[in-house]
């Protein structure tokens, strides 16, 4: 589905917004991006007239985001649903032997289908309608300034394709992508990421490495760059499956990647391993700005697309936005995968304000002692999914994993300090909150024994606040929640003048009426807010440091800083700029209430 055709079908199915007044690619398109994604019935954006203000341009191609959302997947995945590509998949993965004639019917069918698996290669593309490799200029194409203290413009959507140094191994994968000039960009490779493997082989051969980034065409090409397949596996394998027809594929121009023949932009380069030079900030899906940092840079040979192209763009930052349907079919269509690692994982859930790597919830049929622990190593060692930093195991008879608040009591009542691991491995390189880069606190919480007994008397939150004033005069602000469970949740809100943990051993004396208390900085935070408390603190906590086991538990969700002994730059919430949103309001461009400012933390 090209992106002409997406744009008619979501036109048809009434799915689209159309804003044909000129908005500049600096914060307002994002801003107004960012704010429609909040909403429980959003919209497809298409702007039609997009303009660079500061440097007086005017785009000839449109800008479309959200393209994601609860109403767009099933069109996006071949009419699908997602749990229906993932019995597909868990049918290959698990064979059953034919037992009738139509049995070995269907089996030959399934093997059939693996034939569109495989890219096919044509000598044309509609990509290549138009070829520029005389006075490239990136700022020609209507790139995004999402946040304040961006460095820069950055390309969001783009489908990196790479190929190892021998050419056997293929990538594609989604990185944010820095625009430097006219013809040079910074290439977002992660430590961990496959394309920064590929690099490293480059580098050891003192080779320039051909790199070539697509954007837009079929949105299915877009989330197969984000799907977690394992090294030098094509993700345009998995568009083939579940498109039941194979990727079609045109060489570059300049170099020998292949990319599909019906994406409306492609940047051609390479990178010279030897070149570096410093990306960043941004404001990343984490909903924290990430640092500058060095990393490596495309040489710009070619930009080629097609007549009338589209620019695809997302926006991240805090949570909900439309990664979070992108996190849902990887989620999804990943389980069974999951599964061959970890072979009594009966289901998991990664919940939109954990940010994915931050918290997991899983549900498992233990068969002994120890099981989840098991899991939940198993699950650290496999992928990406290595990067998480929380889990939460519940058996199967626990309520169903989506069902947030029925499963968050079913959890206090099971919950045992005795069941508590704490380890350490590697962590997302965006990851702010560890001492140490790269590496970080595990935490492993085994919630699926018997109810506990209860040992906490509850008072009322007035009564509770007051009593803990007495022993600590900068706690500010508290809310108990789950009073009714066996381990209540008493969040804490103080003026941070010292570390978190000296306020909890102050707290020790109150063992009779907490359990599990977190605490949260005076700053942009708000103790009746728990869908905004749950991202800041699975963000902020590192379980080797800030997690307290004693007669009561601790967490230490807070900003860290020289109070606590920490070292590295803590970096700033991602905000919409206040005077933006504010005259995008007065202009009738976005719909939000004060109230919806300060519960998803707008500015």
């Amino acid at each position: 589905m090209t992106s002409n055709e997406l744009i008619n079908l979501l036109k048809q199915k009434n799915l689209l917004r159309e804003i044909d007044e000129k908005l500049d690619v600096n914060l307002e398109i994002p801003h107004i991006a960012y704010v429609e994604a909040k909403k429980e019935n959003q919209k497809v954006l298409l702007f039609t007239n997009p303009v660079d203000k500061e440097k007086g341009i005017e785009y000839d191609t449109p800008v479309l985001m959200n393209i994601f959302n609860k109403d767009t997947l099933k069109l996006i995945f071949n009419n699908k649903e997602l749990d229906e590509i993932a019995k597909e998949i868990e049918g290959l993965l698990k064979p059953k032997k034919p037992k009738t004639f139509m049995d070995k019917i269907d089996g030959f069918k399934k093997l059939w289908k693996m034939k569109n698996v495989f890219p096919k290669e044509v000598k044309r593309g509609i990509c290549q309608d138009v070829v520029i490799t005389e006075n490239i200029d990136l700022e020609s194409m209507p790139i995004l300034k999402t946040w304040e203290q961006d460095g820069g413009k950055f390309i969001t959507m783009g489908q990196v394709y790479t190929k190892s140094l021998d050419g056997e191994k293929v990538n594609l994968g989604m990185y944010r992508l820095q625009i430097y000039d006219k013809t040079r960009l910074g290439l977002h490779w992660q430590i961990h990421k496959d394309s920064n493997h590929f690099f490293h082989e480059y580098k050891k051969a003192g080779k320039k490495m051909p790199v070539s980034i697509a954007i837009g065409g079929d949105a299915l090409y877009t989330w197969a760059a984000t799907a977690p397949l394992p090294i030098g596996m094509n993700e345009l394998f998995l568009y083939g499956f579940i498109k039941e027809k194979p990727a079609e594929v045109v060489k570059s121009i300049t170099n020998d990647i292949f990319i599909p023949k019906d994406v409306d932009f492609v940047i051609e380069g390479y990178c010279d391993p030897e070149e570096m030079e410093i990306e960043g900030m941004f404001g990343d899906h984490t909903g924290y700005y990430t640092l500058k940092e060095p990393y490596p840079v495309l040489n710009v040979t070619a930009i080629t697309h097609k007549k009338n192209p589209i620019f695809y763009a997302t926006v991240v930052g805090k949570p909900p936005l439309e990664d979070k349907y992108m996190g849902l079919a990887t989620e999804r269509i990943f389980l069974p995968l999951l599964q061959t690692q970890a072979h009594d994982l009966v289901d998991y859930r990664m919940p939109e304000n954990g940010v994915f790597h931050n918290l997991i919830l899983c549900k498992i049929a233990p068969q002994y002692k120890g099981h989840s622990l098991q899991i939940a190593h198993a699950l650290w060692g496999v992928g990406q999914m290595s990067f998480v930093k929380h889990a939460i195991f519940v058996d199967e008879n626990a309520p169903e994993l989506e069902d947030y608040v029925n499963l968050t009591e079913w959890i206090l009542n099971r919950f045992d300090k005795k069941n508590i691991l704490i380890s350490k491995g590697v962590i997302d390189a965006l990851d702010h909150s560890s001492s140490e880069a790269l590496v970080g606190g595990k935490l492993g919480v085994d919630c699926t024994g018997e109810v506990v007994e209860k040992n906490v008397n509850i008072i009322d939150d007035d009564k509770l606040l007051e009593t803990i004033k007495i022993l600590d005069s900068d706690v500010i602000a508290l809310k108990q929640y789950f009073t009714n469970t066996a381990n209540p949740i008493c969040v804490i809100q103080y003026k941070k003048t010292k570390p978190a943990k000296e306020v909890f051993e102050k707290l020790k004396a109150l063992k009779e009426h907490l359990s599990i208390v977190v605490f949260v900085d005076e700053k942009q935070n708000y103790v009746n807010n728990p869908y905004m408390l749950i991202w800041r603190v699975t963000n902020n906590i590192e379980a080797n440091r800030d997690i307290f086991i004693d007669d009561i538990i601790g967490i230490d969700g807070t900003n860290k800083s020289e109070i606590d002994g920490f070292k590295r730059e803590w970096p700033d919430d991602v905000n919409c700029t206040k005077e933006v949103i504010e005259d995008l309001r007065k202009r009738g461009l976005i719909n939000i209430t004060d109230e919806e400012i300060k519960f998803f933390q707008i500015y």
